[in-house]
């Protein structure tokens, strides 16, 4: 007997089929102010969220809400054009669920962008940051509840969150490129407000050097089903407590619109060399 989670997983997977046969071997998920990159995708299927059964729909500004089929770089990919966060109110199971389906449908890396906050004194606004490791302090995990074996795993090892093997791809790329990349830990916050000064300061002494809402949740369940994880940052604002000023969404929307070409030529350089 399925499980309710593998039952709405093989509904979405029904759908999708009506409107496509890809088997993408690389999924994309994209963050605040990083759809651009969907402008490099050849498209050959684009389908709205809320035509998906089971799948939410996003309520963030800059957010689109589509699933995309095409080809990047040659390569066949399926990417999110907007993802969605624990503070929207859905649970770790809706916003993850996008995921399982990427690896149904043939998925076997999964690249993920967000936009951050630099607490590592080191970073500027506009830096790209490739992601080493995380801290999980969204106060929940994604695999609690009923495990379904199918699907993977009780207890998946998290020794190697983010692939080694695609961040050294990734680092000679941006060499080529003469793109300055950083590497550094992500925390992931609820959020929806950003943090306090005093909040800045203990995420920095914990080890994070970046902050932000997302990603975490969609890589522990990647990991879970057997995907190679890329996790990348485009640093949007400082987060300093000493010179901390305030910030507003549309400046991170205008600082990761500027950064973004940075980012959208690794990735197409990562996927090409797959």
């Amino acid at each position: 007997m399925p499980s309710e989670l593998r039952t709405e997983i093989d509904d979405a997977l029904r759908f999708i089929r009506t409107k496509t046969s890809a088997s993408p071997s690389i999924g994309i998920i994209l963050g605040t102010g990083l759809g651009a990159l969907v402008q490099e995708i050849e498209k050959e299927t684009v389908i709205d969220y809320g035509d998906i059964p089971h799948f939410p729909v996003s309520t963030v500004e800059s957010h689109h809400g589509k699933l995309i089929f095409g080809t990047l770089a040659g390569k066949n990919v399926v990417a999110m054009q907007g993802r969605f966060h624990f503070y929207e109110s859905y649970t770790m199971r809706q916003i993850t669920f996008p995921v399982r389906v990427m690896k149904f449908l043939g998925v076997e890396t999964l690249l993920i962008s967000n936009a951050a906050g630099a607490l590592n004194p080191s970073f500027v606004r506009g830096d790209i940051m490739l992601m080493v490791d995380h801290i999980n302090l969204l106060g929940d995990n994604p695999l609690i509840g009923p495990n379904d074996d199918t699907l993977g795993p009780r207890f998946p090892d998290m020794s190697e969150p983010y692939s080694l093997e695609l961040l050294e791809r990734a680092q000679v790329v941006a060499q080529g490129l003469n793109i300055k990349v950083q590497k550094g830990v992500y925390v992931a916050m609820q959020g929806p407000s950003l943090e306090t000064r005093s909040e800045y300061r203990f995420l920095r002494t914990i080890g994070a050097d970046a902050v932000g809402m997302s990603t975490v949740p969609e890589d522990i369940v990647a990991v879970q089903m057997g995907m190679k994880v890329f996790g990348v940052s485009i640093i949007t604002d400082e987060c300093f407590p000493d010179t901390l000023k305030p910030i507003t969404l549309e400046e991170v929307i205008a600082v990761a619109n500027k950064a973004e070409p940075k980012m959208t030529a690794i990735l197409k350089e990562v996927v090409k060399g797959m």
